[in-house]
């Protein structure tokens, strides 16, 4: 794919009006490991690395807005119990990053984030296979890393309550540089090649299912699947629907 260039979104008007970053620090949970990831010379991200096995698949994992990574506390051990390990990273300006988030440094920081896990994971001699997911904003990394990563780097990508458009980044730009951003960012989804796995709440409001199943169909992936989950929006897919989310990620990672 052809890199784009986002500048347009990195206004610190847009910036105020499309993160919503919230600072949270917790202890680290027993078994659980705390990484600082440098992405600037004097800015790194916190990230918490839940591990089950080293022999067993991980995924990387991109959260939604004014969400972080110590709130996947609870949910990391589930990913655990059903064989997967477990990576979650925070923005900037999230958690215990530092800096402020801009869309370009939050594509950009994601092929750091990515490089790094990749260097932990074989200091730590895993030897399972390494996925990338994104959940609501998080989608904007996972596709990043989708399309960008070196062959091989990654085994597949699966987006949680997301959409194929910039949507709420593009508020505020003129309507012709929206227009060609959208119609390039569509492009870089849909030219998804690997392996693809998108789950999703039936009556989500924030993101209409239809944009997902959309989102689906346009990926040039010949192996991908959708889960969309009954009576579940944008945020409660788990209460809604556990059983089956963490057996179609479990599948799709073979663990």
């Amino acid at each position: 794919m052809t890199n784009t260039d986002y500048s347009a979104l990195d206004r610190p008007e847009i910036s105020m009006n499309s993160f919503y970053p919230r600072r949270n620090r917790t202890p680290t949970p027993t078994g659980a490991q705390d990484f600082a990831i440098p992405v600037t010379d004097d800015i790194s991200l916190s990230c918490r690395f839940f591990p089950v096995a080293q022999g067993q698949p991980t995924i990387l994992f991109f959260y939604g807005n004014w969400e972080t990574a110590a709130d996947y506390d609870n949910i990391a051990p589930i990913y655990n119990q059903v064989g997967i390990n477990f990576f979650v990273a925070d923005y900037r300006g999230y958690g215990n990053s530092g800096g402020l988030p801009t869309f370009s440094s939050m594509l950009a920081d994601a092929h750091k984030v990515r490089e790094e896990v990749g260097r932990i994971l074989e200091a730590g001699q895993f030897t399972g296979h390494l996925f990338v997911m994104g959940r609501s904003m998080g989608r904007h990394a996972a596709f990043e890393l989708a399309t960008g990563s070196p062959e091989g780097a990654l085994q597949g990508v699966i987006i949680e309550s997301g959409r194929p458009i910039l949507g709420n980044f593009c508020y505020g730009v003129d309507p012709a540089t929206a227009e060609s951003l959208e119609a390039g960012y569509r492009a870089k989804v849909a030219s998804i090649s690997m392996p693809a796995l998108v789950i999703h709440g039936e009556v989500d409001t924030l993101a209409p299912v239809d944009q997902a199943r959309e989102m689906y169909e346009s990926f040039a992936s010949q192996q991908k699947n959708i889960l969309t989950i009954p009576g579940a929006g944008h945020n409660d897919l788990l209460y809604r629907g556990i059983n089956e989310y963490f057996t179609a990620v479990r599948d799709f990672v073979g663990a």
